[in-house]
């Protein structure tokens, strides 16, 4: 899954939780030190630590990276919690949740191998962003079409078509219409301090500014 090279100064970020504790909590349950976190997720110390003290938010990409670094779910970093881990998630119960221009829906119980999730990409928001890490992930597009990189290979998808693949596999997404694209997103969590980010060219640090 790609990720937005930006994400929402503190006090912007009203629709997404205060999520500082819990990054900082979970980073130390993973036994990663400030500075082997930040470079698993291609971020400078000084920044992770910005977003560790609520001086920043993250982006939901910059989520889905921490949340695989750290062997959890986004659902865990933002304290969203299901104490009895339902089988069925219903329509009623998918609160969305904004971050970075992306909107998104958990589409699955947390605390399990995978995590699921109905995204919503705004047309531009991905940059040259590249994304390589351990694990597998599916994608199934429901409405929209989504341009979708693996390796040397560009694919243009429309509604019904889906995507299966390894994320060793350099990859990037993005919406090709204006109104953005809709789709169902699956990937597995494997707790990997070696797991990178591996940013285009000219960037060196998500999010990171002069």
């Amino acid at each position: 899954m790609t990720s937005s090279e930006s994400e929402e100064p503190a006090e912007e970020a009203g629709a997404l939780p205060a999520v500082a504790p819990r990054l900082r909590a979970l980073r130390r349950r993973a036994a990663l030190t400030l500075e082997a976190a930040a470079r698993a997720a291609g971020l400078s110390p000084a920044h992770l630590s910005r977003l560790e003290t609520g001086q920043r938010q993250p982006s939901l990409p910059m989520l889905l990276a921490l949340a695989r670094i750290y062997g959890t779910t986004v659902s865990e970093l933002l304290g969203e919690t299901s104490a009895d881990r339902d089988a069925v998630v219903r329509a009623a119960g998918m609160e969305p949740t904004r971050a970075g221009g992306w909107t998104y829906w958990q589409a699955g119980a947390s605390g399990r191998g995978m995590q699921a999730l109905r995204v919503h990409v705004p047309y531009g928001a991905q940059g040259d962003v590249v994304r390589v890490h351990p694990g597998e992930e599916w994608l199934h597009v429901l409405r929209g079409r989504l341009r979708l990189r693996l390796g040397d290979t560009t694919e243009l998808l429309g509604p019904g078509d889906s995507a299966h693949f390894d994320s060793l596999t350099p990859h990037r997404i993005a919406a090709q219409d204006d109104d953005g694209v809709e789709l169902l997103f699956v990937h597995t969590l494997l707790q990997s301090p070696t797991a990178t980010l591996c940013l285009g060219p000219t960037a060196s640090h998500i999010g990171e500014t002069p």
